[in-house]
C-alpha cells in the first residue's frame, strides 16, 4: 500500500506534528472513505472461520507471539501478504477473540467488489487504489488511529508468493506518523506479522504459521524530520518482518 504524499524537502525537525502535504489540507475536496464493523455479521463469520473453515482447510495452523498484541491504544498490524487466506488468518490470530478488539482493513479496490466486497465492507474493510492511492484513504486511516482503533495494512502493497519480504511501501509510516502527531493518539504501536504457508500457493491440507513480533513505538520516531522519520520507521519495520519470516 503506497500513499503518494508531498515530495518537498524536509529541513525542519519534527516537533508535535508531521508536515502535511498540500493535498491533505483541511480545505481539500476529496471523496470520503468510510468503514464499519457489522457486529452481527462478525459474530457469525469469525467463529465459523475459526472453528470450521480454517481447521478444515489447513492441516496445521500455528500462531506464535499473541502476547505481543496490544490490548489498548491505537495499533497498526502489518502482515506479510501471501494469499487471500490472509484476510481470514489475521482476524483468527489477532482479532476480537484474542484482544477483544475489532479490526479495520485497508484492502485493494478489487477486493471490495461483488459479493466479496459486500462482506468486506461490513467486516471493517475499506478500499485503497494501490496504484494511485487517494487522500480519502489516508484521511480515514489517520482518523481510525486517532480514535484508538486497530488498523490492518499490508505494507508490501500486493500479494507475493516467493516467500520473501518485499521492500515496504512508504504509506504506512506516513499514516502512522501523521496519526501519532495528534494529541488523541498517545502511543501508537506498529506490530510486524509474518504469515508463512508450507506451499507458495496455499492448497488443501497445507500448513500455515503466523508469527507476531514485538511492537514498534511510533512516538520514538518523531525526533527527526518527517521524511527521515518515515524512512527509519519503514526500514525498522521491514527488518523486523524479515527476521520473523526467517
Amino acid at each position: 500500500m503506497m500513499i503518494q504524499l508531498d515530495s518537498r524537502k524536509d529541513t525542519q525537525p519534527m516537533t508535535k506534528s508531521v508536515e502535511q502535504p498540500p493535498e491533505v489540507s483541511a480545505s481539500a475536496e476529496v471523496a470520503p472513505v468510510t468503514s464499519r464493523v457489522c457486529n452481527w455479521l462478525t459474530a457469525i463469520l469469525y467463529p465459523l472461520g475459526r472453528r470450521i473453515v480454517l481447521p478444515f482447510y489447513f492441516r496445521k495452523l500455528t500462531v506464535v507471539g499473541q502476547e505481543n498484541l496490544p490490548k489498548t491504544g491505537s495499533v497498526i498490524l502489518t502482515p506479510t501478504h501471501r494469499s487471500r487466506w490472509d484476510a481470514l488468518l489475521v482476524p483468527y490470530s489477532t482479532g476480537k477473540p484474542i484482544t477483544g478488539r475489532d479490526l479495520r482493513f485497508m484492502i485493494s479496490e478489487d477486493e471490495v467488489k461483488g459479493i466479496q466486497g459486500w462482506f468486506m465492507r461490513r467486516l471493517g474493510g475499506f478500499p485503497v487504489n494501490t496504484k494511485h492511492p487517494g487522500v480519502g484513504t489516508f484521511r480515514h486511516s489517520v482518523e481510525l488511529l486517532r480514535n484508538g482503533e486497530v488498523l490492518v495494512i499490508f505494507p508490501e502493497g500486493n500479494i507475493f508468493r516467493d516467500g520473501k519480504v518485499q521492500p515496504l511501501k512508504p504509506g504506512m509510516a506516513r499514516i502512522a506518523l501523521q496519526a501519532q502527531s495528534s494529541q488523541a493518539c498517545n502511543d501508537l504501536k506498529v506490530v510486524p506479522i509474518s504469515i508463512h504457508y508450507s506451499s507458495p500457493v496455499p492448497h488443501w491440507r497445507c500448513e500455515v504459521e503466523v508469527k507476531i513480533g514485538t511492537p514498534l513505538s511510533v512516538a520514538s520516531y518523531c525526533t527527526k524530520s518527517a521524511k527521515k522519520s518515515a524512512q527509519q520507521l519503514t526500514n525498522d519495520l521491514e527488518k523486523a518482518m524479515r527476521e520473523l519470516d526467517e
